[in-house]
């Protein structure tokens, strides 16, 4: 029997030809299984080139049944990225403009987390690098561990109040 690429295929598809209740479908199932933002879903969408009214239609249906929130999803985002992956606002912004988070909502999820919170963070994180990172100067370390802190999407302000002053809590 040939293969039917618009149907099915071994990998589970790439949902090329769906139609709008498959597409629903997947997405709704999606959703209820991990936290999702709307961003993502419309990628999705367009990459099963969905035609912009039924993806209106069903981002409408998942919003209006709470399968899509991107309050919700940011502040998930916000947790999972402080908490887990220790990064910085500069750079948990960063990955939420990619996501095409609306910048009102990062915003006011952001601004929530008080300074402190990305501080108590970095900190340990500077005494670490610390140990494990060789310098013939003290102000070569200092540049080696503001490099590494603004990787990982730190303010200078954050990274100077940990350099300056190590021992602080």
């Amino acid at each position: 029997m040939p293969f039917n690429r618009r149907t099915s295929s071994p990998s589970g598809g790439t949902g090329e030809g769906l139609t709008e209740e498959q597409a629903l479908t997947r997405l709704t199932a999606l959703c209820a299984n991990a936290e999702h933002c709307s961003g993502e879903m419309l990628d999705k969408m367009s990459r099963w080139e969905l035609s912009e009214e039924v993806q209106a239609r069903i981002m409408e249906h998942l919003i209006k049944n709470k399968y899509i929130d991107d309050e919700r999803y940011c502040r998930a985002f916000v947790h999972d990225k402080m908490e887990y992956n220790h990064w910085g606002r500069r750079k948990i912004e960063h990955a939420l403009y990619a996501k095409h988070m609306d910048k009102t909502i990062q915003k006011t999820v952001l601004d929530e987390i008080p300074d402190e919170d990305f501080i108590a963070i970095l900190r340990p994180l500077i005494e670490q690098k610390r140990r494990q990172t060789h310098a013939n100067s003290e102000y070569e370390m200092n540049m080696k561990l503001m490099r590494f802190a603004a990787s990982r999407g730190f303010t200078i302000d954050q990274i100077r109040q940990c350099i300056d002053a190590p021992d602080e809590l």
